[in-house]
């Protein structure tokens, strides 16, 4: 499995897609089938369950609330909890967008995959093993074997 951080950008892209080919909901995939790792941390998990309680942000989504629940646990069953030891704070615009590169480097990521790159790879702090890339660039880069 390759360790990633999902951005929760990207669930909720998934989670909003009409289009069952939509490169957001393909990476969500890849995590349930097993070939993409997701790293959880304390503050994206807090971050995944605050999204999944705006039942405003899901009102055109065609799953229930409790289908959306049952998504992320399943998510999570593939997920690897990672410890923040040390908080590196790479300074990004975001202050809020620190702690996906925290967990990266904490959890060995191989990327963080998020819509927002180009705020995440203005870091004053550089991890240059950790890429920023789209769901579409993670889908060209990390296949999934035939």
């Amino acid at each position: 499995m390759i360790p990633l951080v999902i951005d929760t950008d990207i669930f909720v892209a998934a989670l909003l897609s009409r289009n069952d080919s939509s490169v957001a909901r393909e990476v969500i995939r890849r995590c349930l089938q097993g070939f993409y790792q997701p790293l959880f941390g304390v503050t994206l998990f807090v971050e995944y369950e605050t999204l999944l309680a705006r039942d405003k942000l899901f009102a055109d989504c065609r799953l229930s609330h409790k289908e959306r629940e049952m998504v992320f646990s399943a998510l999570l069953k593939q997920a690897r909890w990672v410890e923040i030891y040390f908080t590196w704070r790479p300074n990004l615009q975001d202050e809020g967008d620190n702690h996906l590169i925290e967990l990266a480097v904490a959890g060995g990521a191989q990327a963080i995959i998020s819509r927002n790159t180009r705020d995440l790879k203005n870091a004053e702090l550089i991890f240059s093993d950790t890429r920023i890339l789209t769901p579409k660039q993670c889908l060209e880069v990390f296949k999934c074997p035939p």
